[in-house]
C-alpha cells in the first residue's frame, strides 16, 4: 500500500507560498528538462496572476522516496476563508509559511486557527531570510508566542523550524547555513507530518471541493475518510439535511503531479475527483449503497459585508456585454453560491434585483470581476456592513487592522483610522517601520486603504481580518466632497473639460462617451454639481487674441474596480460592463433628483 502524506500550505498574501509550491514540483522531477513551465504554475487563471494572490485552492501531488505528497495551496487573504475552511479538512498537516521580516500577520493568525482547531500537525517555515532587514529568530518566536495564543497543543507547540527562500530554491535548519535544495523541506514533511491512516469500514467521503469541465460537468473532490471507492459502484449521497439520493460513480481519478489520473479504486487517506454523481453539494458524504452514514458537514464563518446587484439599466445597456438580463444575472449568482460557500444570495421583491452577502469587498469585487470578464453587465450598490442583535444589543462585525509605517507618517495613519473609530491595541517598532494594530469596525475599513497609502506616500503595508461582532461603535464619517455629474448625453470635449478644471477633478478623458446622471468627477466643495462637459468651441474665421490659447488637461483619475466599490455613496451605482467600469447615480434625471431628495431627509 502506498505511503501518502496530505499538507495544506498556508500563509498570508505574498508570503511567498505559490512559488515554494513550484520549487517541490520542479525538485520533484515533475517536468522533462526542457518544458517550459514559467513562474507560479498553479496560481493559472487571469486574475489570480495579474492580483499576485490565491484565489482558489489547488490540489497537487508529488512522489518523493516512495511517498504520495499530496499538496494543497490554499488562498492566503481572509475574505477567502471559506475556501481555507473547506480544504483544510482534506490535510493531515500545514505547512506554515511566514515572512521573515513580515512575521505572522493577521491573516496568518485566521488561517492558523482553522488548522489549529483541525488538530493538524504545523510545520514553520521562515521564507525570504534572503531580504535586506529580515529578523528570522524574532519571528520565530513570534510564531510560538502566536501558537501559544491560539491554544495549540503541546504537540503543535512542538513544531519544526526551518528558514530559507523559496524563490532561490533552498531550506535548511539554520538561516545562516545555507544549502543548495529544498530536500531538508521534504524530508521533514516525511518525518514530521502523520501518514495518512487506512480507516476499514464503509466507503465514506465528504465533499469539499467542486471543479468544473464543460466535457464532464461537475465534478466532486474530496478526501476519502474510510473504506475503499470503487468505480462504476453504485453509491448514496448523503446531502447536508440528512436525505440520500442513490447514485453511481462513473469516473474516478486521483491527482498526480498536475493532472488528474483515471483509476478503479481510491483507498482511505487519499484526496480524489468523483465524476457522474449529480445533484451534489460542498458538505455532502459520498457513501455506502446499503448502509450509508453521512459525514459532519463543514461549517463555515458568516458573512460580515452586503451588496446590491442590479441589472444594468444605464444608457449604455447592452452595449458591451453578452449577457444582460435579469435570468442570466440569477443563473449567475445561485452558481456561484454552489461553489463559493462564504457567499449567499437573497431574493429582493424585484426580479431584476439580490442582495449578495460576502465576507469582504475583496471577496465580492472577485466574483464581479469575473463576471465582467465572462460579458455580464450588471450594476452594484455601496457595499454595506452585516447588523446584528446580540442579546438586545446593536453588533456591526469588527475587524483587526495591522499597518507597518515608517515612523514619520505613523502619527497620519493613527490619525486616519481614529477618524473612523478605531482603536489602537499596539504600537511597537519594527527594523526601520513602526508596527501598529487597530481594532476597527468593517465599516472603517471601506475607503480606509486609499487614504493610507496617500497619506504614507504609499509605504504602509496594511493587512486586516474580521475579529468578532461588537456593540455600535457609532457614526463614521464618509466621503466629505461631491461629485460632478454630467449634464447630457455626448461625447466630453477637451476644450469644455479645461474651462472646468477648477470645479474638481474629472475621471474621464477628452472623447470618452457619457450619459445624463454619470459620475464624471469629484467636486472640490461638498454637495454634487451637475455640468456639461459635451459643449465644444464655437468656431469663427475672425482671429482674436486669446481664442488659439493651448489646452491643458490634468489627467483623468481611473478608479479600480475596488475603489470604485469603496467610492460610492448610498444614492449611486458602479455599472460594470466587459469593457467600462462607470460610476453613476441611481436616479439620472436632475429633476427627479431633486424631487426625491426634497422628500427625504438626508442619510448621515
Amino acid at each position: 500500500m502506498q505511503d501518502i502524506r496530505n499538507i495544506a500550505i498556508i500563509a498570508h498574501v505574498d508570503h511567498g507560498k505559490t512559488t515554494l509550491v513550484d520549487k517541490i514540483l520542479h525538485q520533484c522531477n515533475l517536468f522533462r528538462e526542457n518544458q517550459q513551465t514559467g513562474e507560479l504554475i498553479l496560481d493559472n487563471n487571469d486574475l489570480e496572476r495579474e492580483r499576485g494572490i490565491t484565489i482558489l485552492s489547488k490540489n497537487v501531488s508529488v512522489h518523493y522516496k516512495n511517498t504520495k505528497i499530496n499538496i494543497i495551496d490554499t488562498p492566503g487573504h481572509a475574505d477567502f476563508g471559506g475556501e481555507v475552511e473547506r480544504v483544510l479538512n482534506m490535510a493531515d498537516g500545514v505547512l506554515l509559511l511566514v515572512d521573515a521580516f513580515e512575521g505572522p500577520m493577521p491573516q496568518t493568525r485566521f488561517v492558523l486557527q482553522k488548522a489549529i482547531e483541525l488538530n493538524l500537525k504545523p510545520i514553520v517555515i521562515i521564507n525570504k531570510v534572503d531580504k535586506p532587514n529580515c529578523r528570522p529568530d524574532l519571528v520565530h518566536e513570534d510564531v510560538f508566542e502566536l501558537m501559544f495564543n491560539l491554544n495549540a497543543s503541546e504537540d503543535q507547540l512542538d513544531f519544526k523550524t526551518l528558514y530559507g527562500s523559496s524563490k532561490e530554491g533552498w531550506f535548511s535548519d539554520s538561516w545562516e547555513k545555507p544549502t543548495t535544495s529544498i530536500i531538508q523541506l521534504l524530508d521533514t514533511i516525511i518525518e514530521e507530518i502523520p501518514p495518512a491512516e487506512y480507516v476499514e469500514g464503509t466507503a465514506q467521503m465528504l465533499i469539499t471541493s467542486i471543479d468544473y469541465s464543460s466535457y464532464v460537468g461537475r465534478i466532486a473532490i474530496g478526501r476519502v475518510r474510510r473504506g475503499t471507492i470503487i468505480k462504476d459502484n453504485p453509491v448514496s449521497l448523503v446531502k447536508r439535511d440528512g436525505s440520500i439520493i442513490k447514485t453511481r460513480i462513473k469516473d474516478l481519478m486521483v491527482f498526480e503531479g498536475l493532472v488528474k489520473l483515471k483509476v478503479n479504486e481510491v483507498r482511505a487517506g487519499d484526496i480524489c475527483a468523483i465524476l457522474g454523481i449529480d445533484n451534489f453539494d460542498i458538505g455532502d458524504t459520498v457513501a455506502d449503497f446499503e448502509n450509508p452514514e453521512g459525514l459532519k458537514s463543514i461549517n463555515v464563518d458568516e458573512p460580515t459585508i452586503s451588496m446590491f446587484f442590479t441589472i444594468n439599466n444605464s444608457p449604455f445597456y447592452g452595449k458591451e456585454g453578452k449577457y444582460v438580463t435579469s435570468r442570466h444575472l440569477r443563473e449567475r449568482l445561485f452558481k456561484e453560491t454552489e461553489k463559493n460557500l462564504a457567499l449567499k444570495v437573497e431574493e429582493t421583491n424585484s426580479p431584476d434585483s439580490y442582495i449578495v452577502y460576502g465576507r469582504g469587498i475583496l471577496h465580492l469585487s472577485i466574483l464581479i470581476e469575473t463576471m465582467r470578464r465572462e460579458g455580464y453587465e450588471l450594476q452594484v450598490g455601496q457595499p454595506k456592513v452585516i447588523i446584528k442583535e446580540i442579546d438586545g444589543e446593536k453588533c456591526e462585525p469588527i475587524e483587526c487592522l495591522t499597518v507597518d509605517v515608517p515612523e514619520a507618517f505613523s502619527g497620519k495613519v493613527i490619525e486616519l483610522v481614529s477618524q473612523r473609530r478605531g482603536e489602537m491595541e499596539v504600537m511597537q517598532p519594527k527594523s526601520d517601520f513602526i508596527h501598529l494594530e487597530f481594532n476597527i469596525p468593517s465599516r472603517g475599513i471601506i475607503g480606509l486603504r486609499n487614504n493610507l497609502l496617500t497619506a504614507t506616500e504609499g509605504e504602509a503595508i496594511i493587512a486586516h481580518s474580521f475579529k468578532a461582532f461588537e456593540p455600535w461603535k457609532g457614526e463614521i464619517p464618509s466621503r466629505k466632497n461631491g461629485v460632478l455629474i454630467c449634464m447630457e448625453t455626448g461625447t466630453s470635449s477637451s476644450y469644455a473639460i479645461d474651462k472646468l478644471q477648477d470645479r474638481g477633478a474629472f475621471f474621464i478623458d477628452p472623447g470618452d462617451e457619457m450619459y445624463a446622471g454619470e459620475i464624471i468627477g469629484e467636486h472640490i466643495r461638498p454637495g454634487d454639481i451637475v455640468i456639461n462637459v459635451a459643449k465644444t468651441k464655437k468656431l469663427t474665421n475672425m482671429r482674436a487674441s486669446g481664442s488659439d490659447v493651448k489646452v491643458q488637461i490634468t489627467p483623468a483619475i481611473k478608479f479600480s474596480l475596488e475603489e470604485s466599490l469603496e467610492y460610492i455613496q448610498e444614492d449611486e451605482y458602479v455599472e460594470i460592463t466587459p469593457s467600462a467600469i462607470r460610476l453613476r447615480k441611481i436616479v439620472l434625471d436632475e429633476i427627479e433628483r431633486k424631487r426625491l431628495s426634497k422628500k427625504t431627509t438626508p442619510v448621515e
